[in-house]
């Protein structure tokens, strides 16, 4: 066993719940975002401006969204770089089997591959084929087993919570708007989850606004104390700036986390609010407007198909409340009352900046 620990400790491979629940999710939500999501918003604007170019640019970038993703999770594991370099073609399998739940299929398979490449890295002579073989066969193996149920059981996740949302929008409003914008704050990804579950619709609307309750809610709670740095950073960058403060006095969260099931069910219920773009953008918020071009994006696919007849008035007005308006506003409110009752101190949502 002592071997064994000392093997692991040497390749660097650490199996533990923050090495792949919080690194590599996170890693590969950035991989997601610099393929898929932002070849999806390149398209869009191509297609409302009549640019082709752009809508084949953004072509491309989306082709490599397995590609992005496995070598995003590897470069959170420190892999070597023929591990790193062959992960790509894991991403390709992965993520094209996997289906619908590609995201998912690919985060557990790369992990896999990518530390049996790790294992054998730089123990032959032939490293240049053996390193390469392993990652390869282990991952597009594995992608064949496994990928299939994989994306299934995530789409069945997601489509679930989809059609439940549907049918009980204000209590589903209220959960997984709650639920998705807990997960943004914290040191996980809320858009890996939004992706691998593939949640859009009305579930997507939901979890949007649980992200901007707490974006744009911490960034007018702690305005005060961090003025308009942190009013950018937090507003269109992110809340989990915020966790450092949130350990010392947790209380802190319960503006945001009040908002958010406010606001869930206000998208749900009031303006039904769909989130038909990527998925991805479903756990993104504000951050770089992302949540809010999903939207958009949305509305434009559904009028292409045919869903939807034309962009209202009402639509603008339910994603500005849902949005900015509301958790802005909500929060502040809220954060008056705990500041007076003296569970918010002074200096309690402080950033160094």
């Amino acid at each position: 066993m002592e071997k064994i620990k000392a093997f692991l400790k040497r390749k660097n491979i650490i199996i533990s719940a923050k090495r792949y629940g919080i690194d590599a999710l996170g890693a590969m939500a950035q991989g997601l975002f610099a393929s898929l999501l932002i070849g999806t918003i390149i398209s869009t604007i191509g297609e409302q401006a009549g640019i082709q170019l752009l809508v084949d640019i953004g072509g491309y970038a989306k082709a490599a969204t397995g590609p992005a993703m496995a070598i995003s999770i590897g470069f959170a594991l420190q892999c070597p770089p023929l591990v790193l370099f062959s992960l790509a073609a894991v991403g390709v399998a992965a993520n094209t089997l996997g289906g619908a739940g590609g995201p998912l299929a690919v985060l557990i398979v790369t992990i896999f591959a990518a530390e049996f490449g790790k294992a054998v890295s730089k123990e032959t002579k032939i490293d240049i084929i053996v390193t390469p073989f392993v990652t390869i066969f282990i991952g597009a193996g594995l992608s064949i087993w496994w990928a299939p149920a994989i994306g299934a059981a995530a789409s069945a996740v997601g489509n679930a919570i989809m059609w439940a949302t549907e049918l009980q929008p204000f209590f589903m409003g209220i959960l997984v708007s709650v639920i998705v914008g807990i997960a943004l704050t914290l040191p996980i990804s809320s858009a890996a989850i939004c992706a691998a579950l593939g949640l859009t619709g009305l579930a997507g609307g939901a979890a949007v606004a649980g992200c901007c309750a707490n974006m744009v809610g911490f960034a007018v709670l702690s305005f005060r104390e961090n003025k308009w740095g942190g009013l950018f950073a937090q507003g269109i960058g992110t809340s989990m700036l915020q966790m450092g403060n949130i350990v010392r006095n947790p209380r802190i969260w319960l503006p945001a986390i009040l908002s958010s099931a406010i606001t869930g069910p206000i998208a749900t219920c009031v303006f039904h609010l769909q989130m038909n773009g990527a998925a991805v953008a479903s756990g993104m918020g504000t951050c770089g407007l992302v949540g809010q071009i999903g939207i958009y994006t949305g509305w434009i696919n559904d009028i292409a198909s045919g869903t939807k007849a034309a962009i209202t008035p009402m639509d603008w007005i339910g994603m500005l409340l849902v949005c900015f308006i509301l958790p802005g506003v909500l929060t502040w409110a809220f954060g008056l009352f705990f500041r007076k009752i003296g569970w918010i101190k002074e200096n309690d949502l402080k950033l160094d900046l």
